[in-house]
Order: C-alpha cells, then sequence, then structure tokens
C-alpha cells in the first residue's frame, strides 16, 4: 500500500496506457485520482516520455518529488514493437490520418525486407512527423499541418540501437526497436517504406521498455485505480 505521504515525497508508477488516450488525460487522471483518495489539494504529477493516442504500452508517470527525475527518466533507452503497413502512406505517417498515396509492393521480398532494416541501424538523420507537437516559432507542428500550411522541418540525429523483424503477414511488418529519445517510429515507418522503394506507415504501436522499466511490471488504469480504493 502507498500512503498519502509517499505520493506527496515522490513515487514512480508504471501504467499500461490504453488505445486512444493521450499522455496528457492519463497523469490528469491519475493526478484526479490520487487526490480524491486521499483529499489532496495538490500534487505534481507528470509523465517521462509522451506515448500517441494510438500507442499504447509503457508510461512512467511520476509524482510529488520525483517528477525532478522525469527528465533523467525521458533520456533513456526505449523499447517498441509494433506493425508497419507496407504499399501506403498516410500524411501522419500512422493512422491518425487517412491512406493518401498507394505504392506497389511486388518487388518486395522478405529477403529484402531484412535487409534493409540494417540501414538504419546506428546513428541515423531523420525528419519528425509534420503531425507531431514539436513546436517552431511557438505552434506545434500539427497546428500547421491541420490548418494546410507548409513548415520547413530540420532532421534530427538519432539512435537505433536494434531494429528486427519478428514477422512478415503479407504487407503487414511486425518489428522490434530498441532506440534514443526523441525516435518517433512514424517517421521510421515512412522511411522504411522508401528504402524499400514503395510507401509504409505504422499501423501499430506498443512501448514496452524505457530503460530499467518494463511494461510487464505496468498496471491499468482500472487497475490502479481498484488499488488506491483500497489504500
Amino acid at each position: 500500500m502507498i500512503s498519502k505521504e509517499a505520493y506527496l515525497s515522490g513515487q514512480v508508477l508504471l501504467i499500461d496506457k490504453p488505445l486512444n488516450w493521450t499522455s496528457f488525460q492519463v497523469v490528469n487522471k491519475l493526478r484526479w485520482e490520487i487526490r480524491q483518495a486521499f483529499n489532496i489539494k495538490k500534487i505534481k504529477v507528470g509523465h517521462a516520455g509522451t506515448l500517441d493516442p494510438l500507442a499504447t504500452g509503457l508510461l512512467v508517470i511520476c509524482t510529488g518529488k520525483m517528477t525532478k527525475e522525469i527528465d533523467s527518466f525521458q533520456g533513456q533507452i526505449k523499447e517498441y514493437t509494433g506493425t508497419f503497413a507496407l504499399g501506403s502512406t498516410t500524411p501522419s505517417f500512422d493512422l491518425e490520418t487517412e491512406i493518401h498515396e498507394t505504392f506497389p509492393t511486388n518487388h518486395i521480398s522478405e529477403d529484402l525486407i531484412h535487409k534493409t532494416t540494417k540501414q538504419f541501424i546506428g546513428n541515423i538523420e531523420q525528419f519528425p512527423p509534420v503531425f507531431s507537437a514539436l513546436k517552431k516559432d511557438g505552434k506545434r507542428l500539427y497546428e500547421y499541418a491541420r490548418a494546410g500550411e507548409t513548415v520547413e522541418i530540420k532532421p534530427r540525429t538519432v539512435a537505433i540501437q536494434e531494429f528486427e523483424i519478428t514477422n512478415i503477414n503479407g504487407l503487414n511488418i511486425n518489428f522490434r526497436v530498441v532506440c534514443s529519445k526523441g525516435t518517433y517510429i512514424r517517421a521510421l515507418a515512412n522511411d522504411f517504406g522508401k528504402a524499400l522503394k514503395s510507401g509504409a506507415h505504422l499501423s501499430a504501436l506498443r512501448r514496452t521498455k524505457i530503460g530499467a522499466f518494463n511494461v510487464a511490471d505496468a498496471t491499468s488504469i482500472d487497475t490502479f485505480i481498484k488499488n488506491l480504493a483500497s489504500e
């Protein structure tokens, strides 16, 4: 059982974020539930690394004084699993937006798919998706994108430690990636499709690890609330 004092002094909570929730919504929900459970007027709660609404998996939540450690957690190596859909692209590089282009895939073999992963191991230049929360001139990139405005995006260097294909089912490619902070798996999907001389978008994503934290040790929001009620 975690006491009121423990939450205030600082806790690290591992949450398995559900589909269609924003990371901000998870933080708000947990803050409200903790405040209600212990009749606390104010408590700091934050997360160590955003997950897109269409992604699931590990969200590291910090409370109280542990929020000071958020930057150090954010900088740790992350692991993701998911699915690339070959042969088509979307403006957001995932399923947030509709498919807008299709490409031939007859030339793509399983051997080519496995060989292509090697191009992305190590330090790579990556253009962040225009549908992202990164800021330019005080505005989020997705604000420009949704308004139909073109904006120049500069590439960033990110590190891919591991990139493996775990299963191939037609045009659906399951993968596992171990990467640095700042890596966009959506952008990796788009670049991977280009490298195959076709197209690709991200159709599923799950974060499994952040540093030593593992999603296997995480709890659902519902379970967290139930446990909170019994404390």
